[in-house]
């Protein structure tokens, strides 16, 4: 990870143009922001979202139409396949996303920030306390999630499992000849 933040700070000083423009001090700021920040796991993250989604639709598709013990090994290979796919292309999202926020987004910080401002930002990111919540939103997550779903199962269950044989009519009458 540290490898990875270097990289992104030489890419944010080598803009020749930003450099010619940008106080040292200031682009300094600027790097420690992106170090802080993670901007490469958006190019990760954009990646994850179409592979999750082909899975779920996979799995979708199998469920009513596969019996159990081939659904679970196709699903097994898809997984796999997925997970492949994500090795892969993982190194390709990440070297996109450096050159994006070399060549754009830490010119825009520069731009746009103050080197107060910057202060400011990086004081937010190494705070403990943001640390502290972040580390938290995965159980409030799971509580409100839990409590949602206790709220309104007795309505929300007998709707979806309609929406769900809705659907499985829909998947069935497209697949007979």
């Amino acid at each position: 990870m540290k490898k990875l933040a270097t990289m992104i700070a030489a890419l944010a000083i080598g803009s020749s143009v930003q450099a010619a423009q940008v106080p040292a001090a200031k682009q300094e700021l600027v790097n420690r922001v992106l170090q802080l920040w993670h901007p490469e796991t958006i190019g990760e993250s954009m990646l994850q979202q179409p592979v999750g989604d082909a899975v779920q639709q996979a799995r979708v598709v199998l469920q009513g139409r596969a019996v159990p013990e081939k659904r679970d090994a196709a699903m097994k290979d898809i997984l796999s396949d997925a997970r492949q796919f994500m090795d892969e292309n993982r190194p390709a999202a990440h070297a996109s996303a450096q050159k994006v926020v070399g060549t754009t987004v830490a010119p825009m910080l520069a731009e746009r920030f103050t080197e107060d401002e910057l202060r400011q930002i990086i004081a937010i990111l190494e705070s403990p306390v943001k640390k502290k919540f972040e580390a938290m939103v995965p159980e409030l997550q799971k509580k409100l999630g839990e409590g949602v779903a206790a709220d309104t199962r007795a309505t929300m269950d007998p709707k979806l499992k309609e929406l769900q044989e809705r659907i499985g009519m829909r998947l069935r009458s497209a697949v007979t000849p």
